[in-house]
């Protein structure tokens, strides 16, 4: 299907399970397959069955917390994220495979930055953004960089850690949203041959492990410390991210 090794193999079935966890349990290691996709596949072709893994854990997670999302919030960034999705796009057409690569890992690196820029001097006392230029900028920068890297995560996190949002309504809040942007990105990925007949194939057949992870990542959110946990996964994306420029 897909001139893979057996590592290969691994690393996109392991992306599979991330993909799971992260839609239903754990937001922050949504940006970990990002960089690992990109390192065994062609950095366009990458995007592309990502897309579909992620529309098919974004089945599980809104399905699942179809009662804990805020709409509010979901409506106020969609339209901002429609234009950045347009803008990606216009973009995608500009750049090559070679030139996708360190792209992919300078937005995942700049979205790392950004969310620890936050933890580290705002802190849990930051008081919550109202200004209507805070919701427009993270929703265009989440269009674009959903749209060319599928690493809108990290901004997500950010945006929805400044609106304190419980846990569950965290979670719910991040897996409508997206429920919803990568549907609306699939048109655009079809014109750029992103999404293909054999793209769909390796998504179906990753299907029982983007199921076994969404189970574990309602596990894991029940049980295994956040704070700690993301910290790890930040970690382990930065090191992915770094090999991606080097």
């Amino acid at each position: 299907m897909f001139d893979l090794d057996v590592t290969g193999w691994l690393v996109v079935g392991f992306c599979a399970f991330v993909v799971g966890v992260s839609k239903t349990g754990i937001p922050g290691l949504g940006i970990l397959h990002v960089p690992l996709m990109a390192m065994v596949l062609p950095a366009r072709q990458s995007t592309g069955i990502l897309l579909g893994m992620l529309i098919l854990g974004d089945l599980f997670a809104a399905g699942y917390y179809r009662r804990s999302a805020e709409w509010k919030h979901v409506v106020r960034l969609l339209p901002p994220a429609l234009v950045g999705i347009v803008a990606g796009w216009q973009m995608m057409n500009l750049v090559s495979d070679r030139q996708l690569q360190p792209i992919i890992g300078v937005i995942v690196l700049a979205m790392l930055g950004l969310h620890y820029v936050r933890a580290r001097w705002w802190g849990e006392e930051a008081p919550i953004p109202t200004h209507p230029l805070f919701a427009l900028t993270l929703g265009f920068t989440a269009g674009v960089t959903t749209m060319m890297a599928n690493a809108a995560g990290p901004v997500m996190v950010v945006y929805l850690l400044a609106m304190r949002l419980p846990k569950l309504a965290f979670v719910g809040t991040s897996a409508w949203f997206f429920f919803v942007i990568n549907w609306l990105k699939v048109p655009f990925s079809v014109q750029l041959s992103l999404i293909s007949a054999e793209s769909i194939k390796l998504n179906l057949l990753m299907l029982p492990l983007i199921a076994l992870g969404s189970v574990a990542g309602i596990v894991f959110l029940r049980r295994i410390p956040q704070k700690t946990f993301n910290s790890l996964i930040q970690i382990l994306a930065a090191a992915a991210a770094l090999k991606l420029l080097f």
